[in-house]
C-alpha cells in the first residue's frame, strides 16, 4: 500500500473538485481549509507525474488524466464504501445503512410508505432515498451507490447486462377532473370524449410524460389529439391546477388517494380503457447485498407488488447472490494456486 502514488483522502478531493468544479467550493464541501485541498493536489500531481487540472480558467478542469484517475477514484471509493457497509452487516441489522432509489412519481408517492413499514420494524437501519430520473437512478444502481430501486421509465440500453431488472407492480393512472367538471356528473366517458377536454400534463420532455404518451398509445388513445393546454414540471403542480379547475390530466393513482379521500378531485374511469404501467425493481447482482436490503426486499416489497412475486424475486437474488459468491470463492482459489 506504501507504493501506492495516493492516498484514499486524495481521491476523495480529486472527486469533490470534479464535482464542484472549484477548489474552494470542494474544501467547504469537505470542511476542510482551501490551501489543504490545493496542497494534496500538487502533492498528487507530483507523485503522479501528471497534471491533473488545466488551471489556465476560471473553472477548475480535468485534464485528460485527471478524468482517467477520477474514473477509477470513482470505482475506488464505491467499493470501500461497499466494503464499510458490509462489515457493518456484521452487527446484524443492529445499524447499517439502506440505500433505495427511485423515479420521480414513485419516489414521492410510494416509496416513503415502504420506508416507513422498514423503519418500525428496524429503527436502528439509516435509510436513505434518493429521488431522481430514471436514468441517473439506474446508474447509480449499476454503480453500487444505491442498493436497490423501483422505477417506471425504461432502464438505458447500456445498462442491460449490469442490472437485474424484474417486473414489480402494476400502476394505474388516473384520469382526474375538478369535481365540478360537468363530466365529473357522468359515471364513465367514452374514450372520444378525452378530445374534447383540456389537459395539463408534465413537460414533453420528461421520461413520466414519454411513459405516460406510449401507455397512452398503447390504449388506442391518439395522444396528438389530446389538447394539451399547459405544462407543469411536477405532478403537486397539477393536481392543484386540476383542483382550481384548468383542466384534466393522467396521474398515478397512488398520487391522489389523499385528495380522492378529501373530495378535492374527481377520478373519472373511461369506458373499456384501463391505462396501466408497469413498475420496475432494479438491482446490481454483481454487488454485494446487505442484510438490510435483504430485510427490505424479503418483508416489505411483497406488500405492495403484483401477486406471486415474491417467490420469484427472492429466488432470482438468492440465485445472484450464490453466483457471485462462487465467482469470488473461485477467484480466490485460483490466487492461492
Amino acid at each position: 500500500m506504501s507504493d501506492l502514488p495516493f492516498t484514499l483522502d486524495q481521491l476523495r478531493i480529486l472527486k469533490a473538485i470534479a464535482q464542484e468544479g472549484s477548489f474552494k467550493r470542494a474544501a467547504d464541501s469537505l470542511y476542510v481549509s482551501q490551501p489543504a485541498v490545493s496542497l494534496q493536489v500538487q502533492n498528487l500531481e507530483r507523485q503522479l507525474d501528471v497534471p491533473l487540472f488545466d488551471r489556465g480558467g476560471r473553472r477548475a478542469q480535468l485534464t485528460e488524466a485527471g478524468h482517467l484517475l477520477l474514473s477509477y477514484g470513482e470505482k475506488i471509493l464505491s467499493l470501500c464504501q461497499e466494503t464499510c457497509r458490509a462489515i457493518e452487516d456484521l452487527q446484524n441489522l443492529q445499524g447499517g445503512t439502506l440505500i433505495v432509489g427511485a423515479s420521480q412519481t414513485t419516489g414521492t408517492y410510494l416509496l416513503p410508505k415502504m420506508i416507513g413499514m422498514f423503519r418500525q420494524k428496524y429503527p436502528d437501519v439509516a435509510v436513505q432515498l434518493h429521488v431522481h430520473s430514471t436514468r441517473r437512478t439506474a446508474w447509480s444502481v449499476a454503480n453500487g451507490q444505491v442498493d436497490l430501486a423501483i422505477i417506471g421509465g425504461e432502464i438505458p440500453g447500456e445498462l442491460s447486462e449490469s442490472l437485474e431488472v424484474v417486473s414489480y407492480a402494476e400502476d394505474e393512472l388516473a384520469l382526474i377532473l375538478p369535481v365540478f367538471h360537468p363530466f365529473s356528473k357522468l359515471e364513465k366517458i367514452q374514450k372520444d370524449d378525452l378530445y374534447k377536454l383540456q389537459f395539463i400534463a408534465l413537460d414533453s420532455q420528461s421520461t413520466i410524460r414519454k411513459v405516460i404518451d406510449q401507455v397512452l398509445a398503447r390504449c388506442e388513445i391518439d395522444t396528438r389529439r389530446l389538447k394539451v393546454e399547459m405544462e407543469l414540471n411536477s405532478i403537486e403542480a397539477i393536481k392543484n391546477a386540476v383542483q382550481s379547475g384548468l383542466g384534466a390530466a393522467f396521474v398515478s393513482t397512488s398520487a391522489i388517494a389523499k385528495e380522492l379521500q378529501m373530495g378535492v378531485l374527481h377520478r373519472t374511469p373511461i369506458e373499456g380503457v384501463v391505462v396501466k404501467r408497469t413498475l420496475w425493481l432494479i438491482f446490481n447482482p454483481n454487488r454485494y447485498r446487505s442484510k438490510a436490503a435483504e430485510a427490505f426486499s424479503r418483508e416489505i416489497l411483497p406488500q405492495f407488488a403484483n401477486p406471486g412475486w415474491s417467490q420469484d424475486v427472492l429466488t432470482l437474488a438468492q440465485k445472484s447472490i450464490l453466483i457471485s459468491t462462487l465467482d469470488i470463492a473461485t477467484s480466490t482459489s485460483s490466487a492461492e494456486d
